[in-house]
């Protein structure tokens, strides 16, 4: 296991490209499910997460080759296994976007009920009431989800996957895979809206699906016998990119994210705008400009920031906002609509000097005049970045254990880091190993 070790009160400066999207690319990999011939994704980032649908795959008889170029492809067995594990499974929640392909193209999908990180309760109900909407059976059976096609297949049906806590981005990819070979049409009223969605729709219809509305709450589904194979770019990571602009900002360095779509970005934008925090925008980058944040009149603003579904606030990027609202000059308010219990990382910013108290889903942070190193354990994904975020700055050193969860999303983000100037090295942490 490994620790990252920095030394804070570098500015960053530079360019630094972003990746292809994690959360786009996990459900199109599952796609290839729904087809014999080969799916290849040419900027598939090379994250944990990824390997592990890749093993998931493997399992289920599909090949995969890791090629030359970087890209990916996958190619599905003629009659995949349709039971997937709990020994991957568990190790990504992401990996339960097999249900859907599975149940569509064999009538008959096992798959163990997923893990990844802590972050608060998050049900699959959703993607069980799609699939039963389009006639499956479905059984919860000793921690597998057992859901079975009717005689005759899968039929279209109308809707609505909306839920308490907003659209479920994965329950909404899960049901247009499955629709996609149901008799007659399907209409999805409650759908997500994010461009990850948009991303697998839009890969769905090369490969042949008749899809319609993504990017809007309507998906109208009609379903065909058969799809085939495509080459499919997915899009930047709208998370990994604010992650390194708000990196940039707050140290008070100029760091220019390319590769990205600054369109995904407009609500960060906003709440950039509101706390004074000045930015760039270009054709396919954002970038952060510097600034001697030392002085009191460049410290950012206090903003009120609530996390909804897209176009709103997202939830991935609620801890990295957090650890910039540390340094804030006055109290800002945080609202987690969407994880009501996705404050982990909030004990962890209190080592480091930060001032904040939760009350139910709502964090209030009074910004200090600086953070202070410290050891720190990340609790999940998106906890790891803001902890390494505050470690940039923070006094002294930083050392941020369990990083395997920022391995999950950010590719060799020291590596990256150090590129912009930051003192930051991955260690073996011995001391930890053998404590998960």
């Amino acid at each position: 296991m490994d620790k990252l070790v920095i030394e804070g009160g570098r500015a960053l400066r530079g360019k630094v490209r972003t990746s292809g999207s994690k959360n786009a690319v996990l459900p199109i990999l599952a796609a290839s499910l729904m087809t014999e011939e080969p799916l290849v994704i040419p900027n598939a980032p090379k994250l944990s997460d990824v390997r592990t649908m890749l093993d998931v795959l493997r399992d289920l008889g599909s090949g995969v080759e890791n090629n030359a170029d970087g890209s990916v492809s996958i190619r599905s067995a003629q009659v995949p296994a349709d039971k997937a594990g709990w020994e991957n499974v568990r190790r990504m929640r992401g990996s339960v976007a097999v249900l859907g392909p599975l149940l569509g193209r064999t009538g008959r999908a096992v798959v163990s009920q997923p893990g990844g990180c802590v972050i608060g309760v998050r049900p699959i109900d959703v993607h069980l009431k799609g699939m039963q909407a389009l006639g499956a059976r479905v059984n919860v059976e000793h921690g597998y989800i057992v859901c079975e096609a009717p005689p005759g297949g899968l039929r279209g049906a109308e809707m609505y996957l909306g839920s308490a806590f907003g659209s479920s981005v994965l329950g909404t990819a899960n049901v247009m895979m499955a629709a996609c070979f149901a008799k007659g049409r399907t209409v999805i009223h409650g759908a997500a809206c994010e461009p990850e969605v948009t991303d697998l729709a839009d890969c769905l219809s090369k490969m042949g699906a008749k899809v319609r509305g993504q990017g809007s709450p309507r998906l109208e589904i009609e379903g065909v016998e058969q799809l085939g194979g495509a080459t499919w770019p997915v899009i930047p990571d709208r998370i990994e990119a604010g992650t390194y602009l708000l990196a940039g900002a707050m140290s008070g360095g100029a760091v220019r994210v390319e590769n990205c779509r600054p369109d995904h970005l407009t609500v960060l934008l906003d709440r950039m705008a509101a706390a004074g925090v000045p930015f760039q925008v270009g054709p396919d980058w954002v970038a952060s400009v510097a600034r001697d944040v030392r002085d009191v009149a460049h410290r950012p603003k206090p903003t009120d920031v609530t996390t909804l579904p897209y176009p709103g606030f997202p939830t991935d990027l609620q801890a990295q906002w957090m650890a910039l609202m540390t340094l804030a000059g006055g109290v800002s308010v945080i609202t987690e609509n969407i994880y009501p219990d996705r404050y982990m990382h909030l004990a962890e910013l209190l080592r480091l000097g930060a001032n904040i108290r939760r009350q139910a889903s709502t964090a209030i942070v009074q910004g200090v005049d600086a953070l202070s190193g410290a050891q720190v354990t990340a609790s999940d994904l998106r906890a790891s970045a803001a902890l390494v975020m505050a470690g940039l700055v923070a006094k002294g050193t930083t050392e941020v254990h369990r990083v395997y969860h920022i391995d999950r999303g950010y590719e060799r983000i020291e590596e990256r880091l150090s590129a912009l100037g930051a003192q930051i090295e991955r260690v073996d942490d011995r001391e930890d190993s053998g404590k998960d």
